[in-house]
């Protein structure tokens, strides 16, 4: 496991070496990194990978959290592993992160897949009733699935 910290928090990612352009996976809400274990035993040949699991999932601490602070984390860690060029994958709040940091380092891109997302993502209500909800009857009530 790798860990390293920047920005006042410990972030938990893999990142694997590897010939070409870099690929970069940025996951949804909720989730970490592990969701892109199929899509990257599926890729052929052996690009640089790397993923991370966001402020406040996985096993990353936890910290204030705004979207200017979730794109830092990305272009500190790229940095960090000298990672630039990259194919940026972002689903979700992942794929907003991708558009903030095409935004705010462009140097770092050299293309981005974006899936199930858009420039702005619900309202200040819908994201608190949903904070709610997790804080109050945990993230498996989330699912939709009840036991």
């Amino acid at each position: 496991m790798a860990f390293v910290t920047f920005n006042g928090v410990t972030h938990h990612y893999r990142f694997r070496a590897g010939v070409g352009t870099p690929i970069v996976f940025l996951n949804s809400l909720g989730t970490d990194f592990r969701i892109w274990e199929e899509v990257i035993n599926h890729l052929d040949g052996q690009p640089p990978i790397l993923c991370m699991d966001k402020r406040g999932h996985g096993l990353s601490d936890d910290g204030p959290i705004t979207m200017d602070d979730l794109v830092g984390d990305v272009a500190a860690l790229m940095d960090h592993l000298d990672v630039k060029g990259a194919l940026i994958c972002g689903v979700s709040v992942g794929g907003l992160i991708a558009q903030g940091l095409a935004t705010a380092r462009p140097d770092l891109i050299s293309a981005l897949v974006l899936c199930c997302t858009g420039s702005r993502i619900g309202d200040a209500e819908g994201w608190n009733a949903r904070i709610e909800t997790t804080q109050t009857s945990g993230i498996a009530s989330m699912s939709g699935r009840h036991t």
